[in-house]
């Protein structure tokens, strides 16, 4: 199947193209080449010129699935990334290393979906630090039920869950059943591209074989009990749908690392943000202070208990990073550079 650029979504004005090069998108990055789509056919690309250069000093501007690149044909037959071109969205998580590295999972993504499975439904915990990271993504969020055909009464369940996804679209879906999959083909449509992320057994390859219209995606049975299944999806693929735009299927999430998230943690929780400002006191900490509508919310009811500790959890967690973050900048500051300092004018 031939693939056009401009049904990915790209756009001729974006970038200037030297007369060398010509554009393309990544839909697989493996460590050291990535698979390019380009207008003269699928190539397989090295890192070369600036884009080795960035890519070395930031792990976040390594290559990814879904990232815009300018590509250069070598005589020798080679093919170099020479510049991957500025996300407009993306999907970053935190990496579970010490260094706490950022890592892209999706990008240049026009709609984030969360992809949780009915069946037996996860933790609302688990959706709702999902669902900040797709905020921070710069792309808008969708939450998207897969395994509808499962419950009894999947409407019920999708309107339960709006309480924990303010503002954002709640789609029940099944590929058995075909429910729903309308409504995601209008997001995956001609220059569009709809990025899945979820936990292993959400359903999310089950979803994209039934969107293109072919098992191009592994899929495998879960566990029951618990919902949890093998990482069937190993790496990021972005694959073209028929007649229209693009899907970026992600690995199953185990670990979800908040990096710098503020944003979307505030859209994610927008509700227990209107709710704190309308509180007396600007510095309320919603600790006993008089006039605390974060507490007369608990109270009464209109803010759940488990939903505040939810957030404050996650604040908690984004304040231990970024001190972090700075204690890292703050050392590597003091570190002195031995190796000038061994090449200094004076010195044996």
């Amino acid at each position: 199947m031939t693939t056009s650029l401009s049904s990915l979504g790209w756009e001729r004005h974006r970038s200037a193209v030297p007369a060398d090069m010509e554009p393309g998108r990544i839909v697989r990055a493996d460590r050291g080449i990535s698979t390019v789509v380009t207008a003269s056919g699928e190539v397989r690309a090295s890192l070369g010129g600036a884009a080795m250069a960035c890519a070395a000093a930031d792990p976040v501007a390594l290559p990814c699935a879904g990232d815009w690149v300018l590509v250069r044909h070598w005589p020798d037959k080679r093919v170099t990334m020479e510049k991957i071109l500025p996300r407009r969205t993306a999907i970053i998580r935190r990496t579970s290393d010490k260094d706490s590295a950022g890592q892209v999972l999706a990008a240049n993504i026009t709609t984030a979906a969360v992809v949780a499975s009915m069946d037996p439904l996860p933790e609302s915990a688990t959706i709702e630090r999902l669902l900040a990271l797709a905020w921070d993504s710069g792309a808008p969020p969708v939450l998207i039920l897969t395994k509808a055909d499962l419950v009894r009464d999947p409407d019920a369940i999708a309107e339960q869950l709006t309480d924990i996804a303010p503002g954002v679209p709640v789609i029940p879906a099944s590929a058995e059943q075909g429910t729903g999959l309308e409504a995601l083909k209008a997001l995956a449509a001609h220059g569009k591209t709809l990025g899945l992320i979820g936990a292993s057994g959400a359903g999310k390859s089950t979803l994209v074989n039934a969107l293109v219209g072919e098992d191009i995606m592994g899929t495998q049975q879960v566990r029951r009990v618990d919902g949890k299944g093998k990482h069937t999806t190993t790496f990021r693929a972005l694959i073209a749908v028929p007649g229209g735009g693009a899907l970026l299927d992600t690995p199953g999430i185990r670990a979800i690392g908040m990096l710098d998230g503020v944003q979307g943690l505030d859209r994610a929780f927008s509700d227990v943000r209107g709710l704190a400002a309308q509180c007396r006191f600007p510095d309320c900490a919603h600790a006993g202070e008089p006039g605390c509508a974060i507490a007369a919310a608990l109270a009464t009811g209109e803010l759940a208990h488990r939903r505040w500790a939810s957030w404050l959890k996650l604040v908690r967690e984004l304040e231990f990073e970024q001190k972090r973050q700075q204690n890292r900048i703050s050392a590597s500051a003091r570190t002195p550079d031995w190796h000038s300092a061994r090449h200094r004018p004076g010195r044996s």
